[in-house]
């Protein structure tokens, strides 16, 4: 066990210096005077002073010399102040917020996290749940309303599915609005005698006591969530369905029948931890989508999260924050499928063995 976690450790440098390539391959489509964005925040009008920043950078000089300058950034040698270098949590300077790339994703992250921590559960555990039941009730009327339910969320877009729930619970019944917090809440939070202890809105409120602010902020979030789980709860039910068929026709599966254990243990016991591998991949890739920022969702509700931010990016064509975020987002999902692969060993002893 400790052998096959040490081996995927190993690999985590390889796969992000690898993620760090592609995107430094990406960003040699732009002008070196594009690509200052790195370094500095306004982009000189003049070509004489356009040329001294080329220089100072080193952005005409060989492919190798600006990607190290690119990993470890660039030092003034007057004043000892470095520019860039994404190894130092410089990721260039976002002209759309008109701050630095890592302030903002800074600032939108928590916003992201805090959704994804409230979506995580119903969008996993109600998913893996009903391709169980449907699977255990095979061609009844459950297993019948399952399939057609998982039909009809696999082919609804995210943006009508959103649309149409805000237009009910928003523009007709007023109990569910878009953003992230009333007025009166936001006011509330950007006084000094709120206190980020965790830059977690929902549960900043709860360490301070504002319950209102809480479930002001769970108002916000709810149809973006549930925009969430439906869409997951389709992928989530056919995949767990399929794999719960076929663990239900396994031999052990029969032998335990045949001993006389109750069905409740044969189901949940038995059966149900041999089917999640094919649950726990979608899971991590469920996961791994929702914390790189859910851009369809965040945009429908106005959310103001990491995937509202992209979107405004690439519309404006801000190349270097969209880069940025990718590399983030590279990040994340390198961590996430080493998070996944060690439970792939917890789960099946088959993993850690081969």
């Amino acid at each position: 066990m400790v052998t096959y976690i040490i081996r995927r450790l190993l690999l985590v440098p390889v796969l992000l210096v690898g993620v760090t390539i592609l995107i430094f391959g990406m960003l040699q489509f732009l002008s070196p005077i594009e690509r200052s964005a790195l370094y500095i925040r306004d982009v000189p009008k003049n070509d004489r002073a356009v040329e001294g920043v080329i220089k100072q950078y080193g952005l005409d000089k060989p492919l190798y010399v600006q990607y190290w300058k690119w990993l470890v950034g660039v030092t003034n040698e007057k004043t000892g102040e470095r520019r860039g270098g994404i190894l130092f949590g410089d990721f260039g300077y976002s002209r759309i917020a008109s701050q630095p790339v890592a302030d903002l994703i800074k600032n939108r992250f928590p916003n992201t996290l805090d959704l994804t921590l409230w979506a995580v559960a119903p969008v996993i555990l109600v998913g893996i749940w009903l391709g169980v039941q449907a699977a255990v009730h095979q061609n009844g009327i459950i297993d019948q309303a399952a399939r057609m339910f998982s039909i009809v969320g696999t082919s609804f877009p995210t943006f009508v599915f959103g649309l149409l729930v805000l237009m009910i619970f928003y523009a007709n019944l007023h109990w569910f609005p878009p953003g992230r917090l009333s007025d009166w809440a936001n006011r509330v939070v950007l006084t000094n005698t709120f206190h980020h202890y965790t830059q977690l809105l929902t549960f900043d409120a709860l360490l301070n006591g504002r319950f209102d602010i809480f479930l002001d902020a769970l108002r916000h979030m709810f149809l973006p969530i549930l925009t969430l789980s439906y869409i997951s709860w389709a992928t989530f039910l056919r995949v767990t369905r399929s794999s719960m068929l076929e663990t239900l026709r396994m031999e052990y599966i029969t032998t335990a029948r045949a001993k006389g254990l109750p069905e409740k243990d044969v189901i949940y016991k038995h059966a149900q931890p041999n089917a999640m591998i094919p649950a726990i991949t979608l899971a991590g890739f469920s996961v791994i989508g929702l914390l790189g920022g859910v851009v369809i969702t965040e945009t429908v509700f106005t959310y103001p999260g990491i995937g509202q931010a992209a979107a405004q990016a690439a519309a404006q064509l801000d190349v270097v924050t969209v880069l940025g975020f990718a590399l983030f987002n590279g990040f994340i999902l390198i961590c996430s499928n080493l998070v996944v692969d060690v439970l792939y060993a917890f789960v099946d002893p088959r993993v850690r063995l081969s």
